[in-house]
């Protein structure tokens, strides 16, 4: 496997140097900003990946304006207890990407962040709480106990919010495969598990985020696309 120092030096010479490849860099929050925010901007960040899942992601952000005023400024305690009719309308309306299945996971999700606010003192908390070193597990908690949070869309949430975690693009995939960390693209515990591992190395290496290091890595190679 190669070392961090390995990975940043070809990403800077991809980039144009070091300054560019920094520039680059995805921001993450710290644990008292991830407490802090609001369980409404989870919510509404939660949505937002379902919602590009599989769609333009432009053509989601430009009608996000008009998600928040149907989707009551996506509120957990006003979602959650939504009725049947008031989805149905709220799927219907033309200010947003008209879904019924995903509007429905919108009022999933607000009940599975109230329930977990309830038990760890606010969802913010749950989130910052949980150790980078084990993100993976926070990605099957989320895909088991949420709603369409599966596959690429919670770390893809969790990036959103700030929380720091790696992510499996089509270019890092490619990347540990080439580095025989996996032999294709990690979807079992096990195969997750040497991912971690993987991570974790290269973290304790840099001293630097899971995100940080998963941009670098995806920055140093394949057709240099980034997805993150």
């Amino acid at each position: 496997m190669e070392s961090f120092k390995q990975i940043y030096a070809r990403a800077a010479e991809r980039k144009g140097g070091k300054k560019v490849l920094e520039g680059m860099l995805p921001q993450v929050s710290d644990k008292q900003t991830l407490i802090n925010m609001p369980d409404s901007d989870y919510l509404s960040a939660m949505a937002k990946k379902i919602f590009q899942s599989g769609f333009v992601w432009r053509v989601v952000e430009n009608k996000w304006p008009g998600f928040e005023q149907v989707l009551w400024g996506f509120e957990p305690q006003k979602l959650a207890l939504a009725s049947d009719e008031q989805i149905e309308k709220m799927a219907q309306d033309k200010r947003i990407i008209r879904n019924l299945t995903k509007v429905k996971a919108v009022r999933e999700n607000a009940y599975f962040i109230k329930t977990i606010a309830r038990k760890h003192q606010g969802f913010g908390q749950f989130i910052a709480e949980w150790p980078e070193e084990e993100i993976t597990l926070l990605w099957l908690y989320l895909k088991k106990n949420g709603s369409r949070l599966g596959g690429n869309t919670g770390p893809y949430f969790l990036r959103a919010s700030g929380k720091s975690t790696f992510l499996l693009t089509r270019d890092i995939v490619g990347y540990l495969v080439s580095q025989n960390i996996v032999t294709k693209h990690p979807s079992s515990q096990r195969d997750l598990k040497l991912v971690q591992a993987a991570f974790n190395e290269w973290q304790q290496q840099s001293g630097r985020h899971l995100s940080e290091v998963s941009r670098i890595i995806s920055l140093s190679t394949g057709d240099n696309i980034v997805t993150e």
